[in-house]
């Protein structure tokens, strides 16, 4: 393994996309290849520049640099009317700057790191004649769905919401009602639905690309992508997370910083059971609908379950919010903005986490062995629930978006079951929790990770 004391590694460009989910992961990466002797310059956004600062204060600036983009400027993209098309174009727009910095560059990197959403950069790497890989913030299962969708183009010629969309030619065949198919997919087809289909059919064609995932969560669909892809540049890394040694230092706050000390919420945990608090939270962009949100607090006091709850809802919310925690004092914990996740879940009182399977909470889930039950909001996160429910059996299923909404009785009685000890999903959490734990020491996510260096540090020649 490569050490940071083995300077003189390959240079390496990484583009995250301008988003904390995308910019986190990414970043996770940044510091194994760091790790590994590469010199990297990461390209950030203004918006974002906080989260990258920890690994620029540990870091000698020999070996890592950063090249700051104004933040992505929605306003600017009036031809546009989804904001995550917007900010795709926001930074499309700094392509010529790009270019002009790799040419007027005194040592430039030799390949381009980039998030899947960042496809135009397959076309910057191709005009300067560099390799570009792919780094995938989903994983490989909900990859291959994404890519197949783009690719075969399937068709609702009724417009049918429940029409059912199959892909026989992934494993295990998968298949989703036309409502839990990509949003921006579903748009009509206009020069932003091109603009997207082409930035996600670039990945296709880059020279490889990186999961943060392993093998043995998702083997058989990274088996898939290689074969689709033609080659062997196709490389599992996950889980990319911090250690538990490093969760007390900046990096607790990783993403963001939390509206509570993390010593607080770690405090109320270490007064609990084992096994005995359920964590509630659905990623930093779901807000939930207010019938969402009266069912949810409804269940969480129904169950009797200690919890810990991180959740916004539209509109004001304060009343209910205050009469709940008034109700609910002593065995609740409530968390108004960003919570300290991942020690949080990896703490020995969390026996079950409540998640929207945003792939960052899915691994972090995994990771910290706890029961995941399922509630799926949109994009990559109905077969994120798919995997973990159906196929890995270490997930119950809740809900889904706002089609399918429990009953407040219904999900007091899964959240009371969810901290039972003796639950066969638990038992297969802890099995996959310590095959996460021997991919990252020593395991598959090791030697593909050394691989990916190797191949790197292989276009110094």
């Amino acid at each position: 393994m490569f050490t940071t004391s083995q300077q003189g590694g390959a240079h390496i460009l990484v583009f995250p996309f301008s988003s904390s989910g995308h910019v986190i992961p990414l970043l996770d990466l940044t510091r194994s290849l760091l790790n590994r002797g590469l010199v990297i310059t990461v390209v950030i956004t203004t918006d974002n520049l906080p989260l990258l600062n920890p690994l620029l204060s540990s870091h000698s600036p020999t070996q890592l640099h950063h090249l700051v983009l104004p933040s992505p400027d929605i306003d600017d993209a009036s031809s546009t009317t989804h904001p995550l098309i917007a900010k795709l174009r926001s930074m499309h727009a700094h392509y010529p700057f790009l270019l002009n910095w790799f040419k007027s560059h005194a040592s430039p990197p030799l390949a381009i790191i980039s998030d899947f959403f960042l496809g135009w950069t397959h076309h910057l790497a191709s005009q300067l004649g560099l390799p570009r890989v792919v780094f995938s913030p989903s994983g490989a299962s909900a990859f291959s769905v994404l890519t197949s969708i783009w690719h075969d183009q399937p068709q609702n010629e009724n417009g049918n919401l429940d029409f059912v969309v199959s892909f026989p030619k992934i494993p295990n065949s998968p298949s989703y009602p036309w409502w839990q198919i990509f949003h921006i997919y579903r748009m009509s087809k206009d020069s932003d639905w091109e603009f997207f289909r082409d930035s996600y059919l670039a990945n296709i064609a880059s020279w490889g690309i990186i999961f943060n995932s392993f093998t043995e969560l998702e083997g058989v669909y990274i088996d898939h992508v290689k074969k689709e892809f033609g080659n062997d540049r196709v490389w599992a890394v996950g889980p990319a997370l911090p250690s538990n040694d490093d969760l007390m230092g900046p990096v607790a706050n990783r993403g963001g910083t939390s509206s509570v000390p993390c010593h607080d919420v770690l405090t109320w945990l270490d007064s609990r059971e084992d096994l005995s608090v359920v964590y509630v939270a659905f990623g930093s962009w779901t807000v939930l609908t207010s019938k969402q949100m009266e069912v949810l607090v409804a269940g969480l006091e129904k169950s009797g379950v200690s919890f810990i709850l991180c959740a916004r809802q539209a509109g004001d919310h304060s009343v209910l919010l205050d009469g709940f925690e008034d109700r609910t004092a002593g065995r609740g914990f409530i968390v108004k903005g960003w919570a300290p996740q991942v020690a949080i879940l990896r703490h020995r009182a969390v026996g079950a986490f409540l998640t929207h399977c945003g792939w960052n909470s899915v691994l972090e889930g995994i990771s910290a062995g706890v029961v995941m039950l399922t509630w799926p909001m949109s994009a990559d996160q109905f077969t994120n629930a798919q995997l973990l429910a159906d196929e890995l059996k270490v997930g119950i299923r809740v809900g889904e978006a706002t089609q399918k909404i429990p009953d407040s009785d219904e999900l007091a009685r899964i959240l009371a079951e969810s901290v039972k000890k003796n639950l066969p999903e638990r038992v297969k959490a802890k099995e996959l929790q310590e095959a996460a734990l021997n991919a990252v020491k020593g395991g598959s996510s090791d030697a593909d990770l050394d691989g990916l260096v190797s191949r790197l540090n292989e276009l110094k020649t």
